[in-house]
């Protein structure tokens, strides 16, 4: 696949994530939080293109003689939060830089969505210390908590970096000691199971029939009732996140945003989801993944 189409398309993916309503607990298009606001989303998506594109351009460059720990894949996300920093005042993508780096990677050197699938699983494993060392400082710029804060290893501290080196920990190593308690970090550690088996199917479904916006919505629903958000989680405990995923899945066994009274009863969870500061972040980042492996395949349409 052509660079500028994999930049676009993650740059669309960004922006029909967040404009998804009501996406319930999160920032969307007629819902803004105290300390960040639908705009700031919608920048981050736009300003992140020209990373995306050059990540897609070293792929070409380097995949093609398997030297795959020279695209850089922790430099391409610490730039694109940089830039990100650049023209928004919170994280607003830290996340959703962190799962469309690779793939936009990875669909450069691929021919189909099963040999992308595997690719990413290869870059990852193929990321270097210093990969792991530009990661660390991305999290640290975007202020974000949760990866490695639970053992020697933490973002925070002031030896870790000098850890990474010497213990030659690249990216795909701390991801995997992440994984037991963040979602993100298991998805980039195994293949991306949400996005591939779960998110881009059922946006692919639901976007044959329906509009992008009951696709997003749809693939929120399902994403957030099958898994735990674990920004939640760390948040507010397991009981929280499990009461949260339960409510989606009553939503969804009642038709998602898709029944009659869909969009009411979506709306009113959102707002008791709003109400007690209940935010499925980790959720939406998997929406956007899922929306752009599902652009990369095809399934965008015409049913807008």
């Amino acid at each position: 696949m052509e660079p500028d189409y994999i930049a676009k398309a993650a740059q669309i993916a960004s922006v029909l994530e967040v404009s998804g309503h009501p996406k319930p607990g999160n920032v969307h298009r007629t819902q803004d939080f105290d300390d960040m606001v639908f705009e700031d989303f919608l920048i981050s998506g736009v300003v992140i293109g020209d990373i995306m594109r050059q990540t897609a351009e070293r792929a070409l460059k380097y995949g093609e003689t398997e030297n795959f720990h020279k695209i850089g894949l922790g430099r391409q996300i610490k730039d694109a939060v940089i830039e990100t920093n650049r023209w928004v005042a919170n994280n607003t993508n830290l996340g959703i830089i962190m799962l469309l780096t690779p793939i936009c990677a990875a669909a450069a050197m691929s021919t189909d969505l099963k040999d992308m699938r595997e690719n990413v699983d290869r870059l990852m494993r193929a990321t270097t210390p210093e990969d792991a060392v530009n990661l660390y400082d991305a999290i640290s710029i975007a202020d974000a908590g949760g990866m490695g804060e639970r053992d020697e290893l933490d973002v925070g501290s002031s030896k870790a970096k000098d850890e990474l080196i010497e213990k030659g920990l690249n990216m795909y190593d701390v991801l995997e000691i992440s994984a037991g308690w963040d979602r993100l970090a298991y998805e980039l550690t195994n293949k991306m199971p949400v996005t591939f088996d779960v998110g881009y199917p059922t946006f692919r479904e639901v976007r044959s029939h329906n509009t992008l916006n009951d696709a997003t919505v749809q693939t929120f629903l399902t994403i957030l009732s099958r898994y735990p958000d674990t920004l939640i989680e760390r948040k507010y405990g397991k009981k929280v996140a499990g009461d949260v995923s339960n409510g989606a899945k009553e939503l969804l066994d009642a038709g998602g945003i898709l029944a009659d009274d869909g969009p009411e009863q979506v709306r009113a969870f959102d707002e008791m989801m709003v109400s007690k500061h209940l935010n499925p972040g980790t959720t939406a980042d998997l929406t956007a993944s899922s929306i752009m492996v599902s652009i990369l395949g095809g399934s965008l349409g015409d049913n807008h």
